[in-house]
């Protein structure tokens, strides 16, 4: 393979000899989640919250560097338990300001705190996190019809993560702009961004038509 082919394929035949995504390149921490976690339908509350949080630390960095410091941000986050960390106040601020394990942004922080009371107020009238998220599932004719790289690189949003970004917005959470809510519903499963050719694309489209939507 040449090194100009992953740029026009958005693929990449690994030393294992399988075809994937070509995005993580020969990183083994970075291949583990792309098979085994991205884009496979979640529905836990905590997962979903502790995901759209990630998304937003990421804003301006790289997911590899999210990544890396995903199980400090556990640790630092009381496991992303939402009603805990909304009752967080300036001592754990700062304790988190402290914390060299994590990304040390202090609106990003106290995003996430505003978001675990936001989170707390949509449970209230939607009932899980799954039903919240799964209601902005795109519609088939929203979706390519061929997903390839060319066309995930030309849409960095989508109508359904506009959709899904100004009704967070208008619920007061923050750090949630269509692209990182994108990112979000790839990550989460609500798409399937794998590209054609990849080993993972046809076994997420199988657990999908099987996978019963949240409501």
């Amino acid at each position: 393979m040449t090194d100009e082919a992953p740029v026009k394929t958005g693929l990449m035949t690994g030393e294992d000899g399988e075809t994937r995504c070509s995005w993580p390149g020969a990183l083994p921490e970075y291949i583990h989640y792309h098979d085994h976690e991205w884009g496979r339908p979640v529905t836990d509350n905590y997962r979903l919250f502790e995901k759209i949080c990630l998304e937003g630390f990421q804003s301006g960095l790289s997911w590899l560097t999210i990544l890396r410091k995903r199980e400090n941000f556990r640790e630092a986050f009381d496991g992303f338990d939402f009603e805990r960390i909304a009752r967080y106040g300036e001592k754990d601020i700062e304790r988190l300001l402290a914390n060299a394990g994590i990304i040390r942004h202090r609106g990003k922080i106290t995003s996430t705190i505003n978001n675990a009371r936001r989170v707390i107020e949509l449970l209230e009238e939607k009932g899980s996190l799954g039903a919240y998220f799964w209601s902005f599932e795109p519609p088939v004719e929203e979706r390519p019809r061929l997903v390839d790289y060319g066309t995930l690189m030309a849409n960095p949003t989508t109508p359904a993560s506009v959709r899904l970004s100004k009704d967070l917005k208008k619920r007061g959470f923050s750090f949630v702009g269509p692209t990182t809510m994108y990112a979000h519903m790839q990550a989460m499963g609500l798409v399937n961004d794998h590209v054609e050719g990849c080993k993972c694309r046809a076994e997420i489209e199988k657990i999908r038509t099987k996978f019963k939507r949240p409501v």
